[in-house]
């Protein structure tokens, strides 16, 4: 067929809202004291869209744009310049190496073989170059500042990363001193520490440009967070069938849950497929305007079940709003907040409001 008729509204909705978004990079360039707060875009913007994430945070005022594949960087070309994209994973292959050099991204050196590479294949163009603090994750370690590759490269910021910034850790302390060390080993240009949770930590962790990542788009890694950060996500599933099943009937997947007395359930479309894992269904209420409907019986691939006895009217089609308060779900199903993000399934759509 020449000319397919559209697509149906989908029966699930996940909303962006990129006020919400720019205004939480705008707390935390200020928290950021004299730095540039960028703006880790890795992951599909943590899940939430690059189509309608990276615009907002580049109109907000954020320069540079953090991922971590190759594979993540044509996304973002129809949205900032390649100059203000830095590639975490650093070049791997020679070829890496060159479609870094031929788009004029600058790749993350982690290693001494990738500097090796990139000092071939780069002709001497700027990267930026990670030290291993303590992580032990990606990153060249302090004694190797001074090897010939090393020492050899352009290096526009020298990163690290804080392995423990989410906690009142002596960690932190450790890895900053250490990182301090470090500086004046090697010529550079900027510096940078701080994620979303080193942001929390002062302005001592802050130096040139910091790395928001989770906190952007509604995450909060410390309780300092808490009051600044705004929900950037809201998800609603449309309820596909209503009914009342008998007392002592069982409701899903091995029976878990067996109706007490006559109880109105409806079915709605929302699984772990689209990111409503298992973990979420114990504790969890979906919400019809001040209604409280409860999930019941095993989370699904593509439906839940939830108890109807507050909204006992609300049939099919009705929308039904997913609790996303990320360190509330967080606390609830035991996953991370980074997790709650990005598992979200592809069949909800990214739409900016």
């Amino acid at each position: 067929m020449s000319h397919l008729p559209e697509p149906p509204e989908p029966t699930l909705r996940l909303s962006i809202d990129t006020d919400a978004l720019a205004g939480n990079w705008r707390v935390l360039d200020r928290m950021s004291g004299s730095a540039s707060a960028g703006a880790a875009v890795k992951a599909d913007c943590y899940g939430l869209g690059v189509g309608a994430c990276v615009p907002a945070l580049r109109d907000a005022g954020a320069g540079l744009f953090f991922v971590a594949h190759w594979s993540e960087v044509p996304a973002l070309l129809a949205h900032v310049n390649p100059a203000q994209i830095a590639v975490l994973h650093g070049p791997l292959t020679r070829a890496e190496a060159e479609y870094a050099a031929a788009l004029g991204v600058t790749p993350v050196i982690n290693s001494q073989a990738q500097a090796r590479l990139w000092l071939e294949a780069g002709r001497g163009a700027p990267c930026h170059l990670m030290i291993d603090t303590g992580i032990n994750r990606l990153g060249v370690s302090p004694a190797e500042l001074t090897e010939p590759a090393i020492a050899a490269l352009d290096v526009d910021i020298l990163l690290s990363h804080l392995a423990a910034a989410d906690e009142d850790s002596f960690d932190n302390a450790r890895q900053l001193d250490l990182f301090r060390r470090c500086i004046p080993a090697i010529a550079h240009k900027r510096v940078s520490l701080a994620n979303s949770a080193g942001i929390a930590l002062g302005e001592m962790f802050a130096f040139d440009v910091t790395r928001p990542g989770l906190a952007l788009y509604g995450g909060v890694p410390r309780p300092e967070l808490a009051r600044e950060i705004r929900p950037v996500a809201r998800i609603e599933a449309a309820i596909l069938q209503a009914k009342t099943v008998s007392a002592g009937e069982k409701v899903g997947y091995n029976g878990e849950y067996t109706a007490p007395s006559p109880t109105r359930i409806a079915t709605v479309s929302i699984g772990y497929a689209d990111g409503f894992l298992r973990a979420r269904g114990p504790g969890t209420a979906l919400t019809l305007g001040e209604a409280r409907l409860p999930v019941i019986g095993k989370v699904s691939m593509d439906m839940i079940v939830v108890d109807c006895a507050e909204a006992p009217d609300c049939g099919p089609g009705d929308w039904l709003e997913v609790p996303f308060l990320l360190p509330d779900a967080a606390r609830q199903s035991s996953l991370s907040q980074y997790e709650l993000l990005t598992t979200l399934g592809r069949r909800l759509g990214r739409a900016p409001r």
